[in-house]
C-alpha cells in the first residue's frame, strides 16, 4: 500500500490541537521531537487519514489536518486495516504499528462540536523503529 503524507503536526501538551510544521525529526524509541506524546511507551506518533477529516468536514465541520491531535496526516493508506506489528515507511524513518484507535477517557472539545470524533474510531499509532525527517509530500509505504 503506498500513500503520502498530507500533514506532519505537533504540540506542546497531550489533549490538544497540533498545529501542523514543515517538517518533523523523528527519533528512535522516542518519538517527535518538541511533541508532548513522544517519550519512552507505545504510542510515540499519531496517524489519521485525510480521508477521515474528510467525513469531519462533510458533517459541516470547519476541521483540518493537526485537529484530532494526529501527528501524521495520512492519503491513500487504510490505516485502521493495518494489524498490530506492521511496518510504515514515511520520508526517512520506519514505524511499527503498535495501536488502532483509543478509548478517550474525556469528551474532548471536538467531541463537543461535532457530537463526534474520528481519532478514537479511526485513529493508530506507532512507535519510532528509524529515525529521521518526514515532510508533507513525502511517501507513506506499509
Amino acid at each position: 500500500m503506498i500513500g503520502k503524507v498530507i500533514a506532519v503536526n505537533i504540540s506542546k501538551n497531550k489533549g490538544e490541537r497540533k498545529t501542523p510544521v514543515p517538517e518533523v525529526t523523528m527519533r528512535e524509541e522516542h518519538g517527535i521531537v518538541g511533541d508532548g506524546h513522544a517519550g519512552d511507551w507505545h504510542r510515540q506518533v499519531s496517524l489519521l487519514a485525510q480521508e477521515s477529516i474528510a467525513k469531519m468536514q462533510a458533517l459541516g465541520l470547519d476541521v483540518k489536518e493537526g485537529d484530532f491531535a494526529e501527528n501524521i496526516t495520512t492519503e491513500g493508506v487504510d490505516l485502521v486495516s493495518l494489524p498490530i506489528g506492521a511496518k510504515i515507511e514515511l520520508g526517512e524513518t520506519l514505524l511499527e504499528v503498535t495501536q488502532i484507535g483509543k478509548e478517550c477517557h474525556t469528551r474532548c472539545a471536538i467531541y463537543y462540536q461535532a457530537g463526534d470524533c474520528v481519532m478514537p474510531k479511526e485513529g493508530i499509532f506507532a512507535r519510532v523503529l528509524k529515525g529521521g525527517v518526514v515532510r508533507p509530500g513525502d511517501k507513506v509505504v506499509v
